[in-house]
């Protein structure tokens, strides 16, 4: 990693944060790429594409983005949206493309499993945490004030609420105490903006007590000049977003793929929060973690989707199912009803 990574990457995540926007890392010639992505990876893909740049295979390539909610991003492609390359939250939003023909059946078959950034949940906080928000028990006390993204649209908040989740019933509670927990949690809750990023801009726009959210978006946040802390709990979820190629794509864009967990792109994410997926990555100093020097802390208990639920295929339909065509409502889904907390379209 190049002394000048963390420094032009606190700069792009300023600058985005503030108008944004997208930018190419290319000249005008050459070959264009289509990434299609969840929202919170906007400022944090500059560095790569640059990086990328300097590379053979990615010479002169230039950068067409798309970037929002998870599932929406996802849905998206399957009507018509460009993508040489996708990059969502959720391993279900391609696994919805694999379904319409749009991305190939092995494409979890490479040294990280489709993997390509991870990060945990984490409690977004005001400055100096007045109200000492430390644990999940401490979420649903009388007038805590949260905020998280929807799960019908974002991804980010299905991480959220399955982290909450696995504190009650990974921790030897029942499905009955972990629906209760659920429950007080969703009472608590003021605002599901849409995706993840929008419910930052929500807090840091001055709305509730605690945001529930990504790490990076909480390092993001700071780098940015928020004025937050963050708190990772002892026990928390795992979170990995996946990425992949679509059939139709070319070369170009399985070697970006390829760059993506190479461990100079790795360095890149973690600059902004992002923990890597593969060893060897030289992170050096993360300016906005809570300690920039050792900025991704092992949690007491590290609870993951496929040892506590089941894996996604799973966890999808059990948790946030629709109820249509027949099909039963999710549990969450149907806490969601129950409390009137349905999220923003």
């Amino acid at each position: 990693m190049k002394t000048s990574i963390k420094a032009a990457a606190t700069l792009v995540a300023g600058v985005l944060a503030l108008t944004g926007c997208s930018s190419s890392a290319s000249s005008d010639d050459g070959e264009t790429l289509n990434i299609n992505a969840f929202s919170v990876m906007e400022a944090a893909n500059e560095p790569v594409f640059a990086d990328f740049d300097k590379t053979e295979a990615g010479k002169d390539v230039q950068f067409e983005t798309s970037y929002g909610a998870s599932g929406d991003q996802s849905r998206a492609v399957v009507a018509g949206a460009d993508a040489d390359v996708v990059h969502y939250s959720l391993e279900t939003d391609v696994t919805r493309l694999v379904g319409e023909g749009l991305v190939a059946e092995d494409w979890k078959d490479n040294p990280t499993k489709g993997i390509a950034t991870s990060s945990v949940v984490v409690f977004v906080v005001r400055k100096g945490n007045p109200e000492n928000i430390q644990t999940w028990d401490d979420l649903v006390k009388p007038g805590v004030e949260i905020i998280t993204p929807n799960p019908g649209s974002s991804g980010s908040a299905r991480w959220n609420i399955l982290a909450a989740w696995a504190h009650i019933a990974a921790n030897g509670g029942s499905e009955a105490d972990a629906k209760a927990f659920l429950t007080q949690l969703l009472d608590n809750t003021i605002a599901l903006p849409g995706s993840g990023r929008e419910a930052t801009t929500a807090f840091t726009d001055g709305s509730g007590d605690v945001l529930l959210s990504y790490e990076n978006e909480a390092i993001l946040a700071k780098q940015s000049g928020a004025d937050v802390d963050y708190v990772v709990p002892p026990d928390t979820l795992l979170i990995e977003n996946p990425a992949a190629v679509t059939v139709d794509a070319d070369k170009t864009a399985q070697a970006f793929l390829d760059f993506m967990t190479s461990p100079d792109a790795q360095a890149d994410y973690a600059q902004f929060g992002f923990r890597p997926v593969v060893d060897g990555v030289d992170i050096g100093e993360v300016e906005g973690a809570n300690d920039p020097s050792d900025p991704f802390p092992a949690p007491d208990k590290l609870f993951t989707v496929d040892g506590d639920f089941g894996g996604w295929g799973v966890a999808a339909d059990k948790f946030f199912g629709d109820g249509e065509e027949g099909n039963p409502l999710g549990i969450i889904t149907q806490l969601q009803q129950e409390t009137g907390k349905v999220g923003e379209e």
